[in-house]
């Protein structure tokens, strides 16, 4: 059953956590190390990424270290480079919320990461598949007997396996390089590669560099997704609920200040402000923010490509994922005017 952080319990001292090297070429992309839980519990571990605009926003304005100012508690900031750099986080519980895509959060509860999805930070159309000019590639068929760069365990590789699922091209007739998002784009660009299934903001800045984005399909791309360790949530459910307050005062002002938004993003990723723009124009900030059916309904026509890839052993770990994955009453509960008295009194 889904965890309430309706109860509140003493927070348990914990042990230094496990370093994690999160890799990547581009800034914004590159390695970094989680760092270890104060004793006595008083530190919060979030995930930064920018695939994540929101957590960008929230990271550099200092908005979680004001709403929790009176509390006294420290805020420990790690950066993923992916989906499955998140996932590697919260399964060593090195940090306590971090950002995925919502099949990626599928993939992690179904081999047993104890996650769960407590708010939803955008709709976007981050993946699709790239090409290089000259490749010869110009639709999914033609990747029969290619190479393609994918970052296993992230909502590219599944784009990729839903897209030749449609296309009708066995997933075994195409040799999938697992590299990270950064790398994938270095090994297309290299001419390693025939194709890679991209990434926002690092494909956004591949399509400048010229490269071409030879299929598109939203329906194809997961909700972005913020969960949170189910220890996290049992031992501090207030601050959960903090986190989440504070994603709700960011959406806000994110889609009240676009430029800057942007502007932030660019900066934190090591990209032009014109790609930061144009990842911007890919992603939907006004959602119903609340995980739910809707959500539920996109990762039950993924779930099956995880068991044929043998991502997951079974259907039966997929149902069972699914039943489990989702605690909306954080998101429920979101007040971005309680996060605003919090913020706004410090600044």
């Amino acid at each position: 059953m889904p965890l309430s952080h309706r109860s509140v319990r003493t927070v348990p001292a914990l042990a230094a956590v496990l370093a994690l090297g999160l890799t990547g070429c581009m800034a914004g992309e590159g390695s970094g190390e989680a760092p270890a839980q104060a004793a006595g519990g008083g530190t919060v571990r979030v995930d930064w990424a920018t695939y994540n605009p929101l957590s960008v926003v929230i990271k550099e304005k200092g908005w979680l270290e004001a709403a929790f100012a009176e509390e006294d508690t420290e805020v420990e900031w790690v950066q993923s480079a992916g989906s499955n750099k998140a996932n590697e986080a919260l399964r060593a519980e090195a940090v306590d919320i971090g950002s995925t895509a919502g099949s990626a959060a599928l993939l992690a509860r179904s081999n047993g990461t104890p996650i769960q999805v407590i708010d939803l930070y955008s709709q976007p159309e981050w993946s699709a598949l790239v090409t290089a000019p000259g490749t010869g590639v110009q639709e999914v068929t033609d990747l029969e007997g290619r190479t393609v760069a994918a970052t296993k365990g992230t909502d590219p590789y599944f784009f990729l396996l839903q897209a030749l699922d449609e296309a009708g091209v066995a997933a075994e007739d195409v040799t999938v390089q697992n590299l990270q998002h950064a790398d994938g784009r270095a090994a297309l660009e290299n001419g390693q590669v025939d194709a890679w299934a991209g990434l926002d903001p690092i494909m956004a800045a591949a399509e400048e560099n010229g490269a071409e984005l030879f299929y598109r399909n939203v329906d194809f791309n997961t909700y972005g997704f913020l969960n949170a360790h189910e220890n996290f949530l049992e031992e501090r459910p207030e601050a959960a609920q903090t986190v989440v307050d504070v994603y709700a005062y960011a959406r806000e002002w994110a889609q009240e200040n676009s430029a800057e938004t942007a502007q932030l993003l660019s900066e934190a990723a090591g990209i032009e402000l014109s790609v930061a723009e144009a990842v911007l124009e890919r992603t939907n900030l006004d959602i119903d923010h609340v995980p739910g059916d809707e959500q539920l309904a996109v990762l039950e026509k993924v779930g099956p490509i995880f068991v044929d890839s043998d991502d997951v052993a079974d259907q039966e770990q997929i149902d069972e994922a699914l039943a489990s994955l989702v605690e909306s009453s954080y998101a429920e509960d979101a007040d971005a005017s309680r996060a605003a008295e919090l913020i706004e009194g410090r600044q």
